[in-house]
């Protein structure tokens, strides 16, 4: 319990602080994956799903005029606003710790379950937002807009576009981040029971 308080305390911290998030342009790079994969990996599925649903909570309160385009997507379709900024995210801390389960106990020093993991739990993250965002809000003006100015009329393409570089970065932060974190708390962990 004092383990997912702290961390979901460090969620809150750096979603409102330079810490979370790397403006770039009209995306933002996240490293709040980072926390939730940590959970996920060192307490299982149930802790990465609670500190998911954190992550989303502090992605929702930025819709309400502290980014410019989760607001925009606020004023469009508030629920479906709400659904892309939780599910998603409920969903990859889920995913994530389920995942590090059973690579765990297939991977005997446990060192390519970390890396693993930690990218997949990045991945699931992005992946999950735009398949929302796609379903919620690709038909909208907003969104149609930014497609004709990427020059596709593909969902899968306005995707992959607007991720781009900036989730190639993010899953890659994330991966060695979260990995050298959670691989470190598990050893020290470890060494505590004996």
């Amino acid at each position: 319990m004092v383990r997912t308080a702290l961390l979901t305390a460090i969620i809150f911290v750096m979603a409102f602080t330079p810490l979370g998030y790397f403006k770039t342009g009209g995306l933002s790079i996240t490293l709040l994956p980072v926390p939730v994969i940590i959970g996920a990996i060192v307490m299982g599925p149930v802790t990465g799903a609670v500190l998911g649903l954190a992550f989303g909570i502090t992605s929702l309160i930025q819709c309400f005029g502290l980014e410019p385009f989760g607001t925009a997507l606020m004023g469009i379709n508030p629920i479906g606003t709400i659904l892309t900024c939780l599910l998603p995210r409920v969903a990859m801390g889920f995913l994530t710790g389920a995942v590090f389960a059973v690579l765990s106990r297939m991977d005997k020093k446990k060192l390519l379950s970390f890396a693993a993991t930690s990218l997949l739990g990045a991945l699931f993250n992005t992946i999950f937002f735009m398949t929302f965002l796609v379903l919620f809000f690709y038909r909208t003006d907003f969104i149609q807009k930014i497609v004709s100015g990427m020059g596709t009329d593909s969902a899968f393409a306005f995707a992959l576009a607007f991720v781009g570089l900036n989730g190639l970065i993010e899953a890659a932060a994330c991966c060695v981040l979260a990995g050298v974190i959670s691989k470190a708390l598990c050893t020290v962990a470890a060494r505590q029971r004996l």
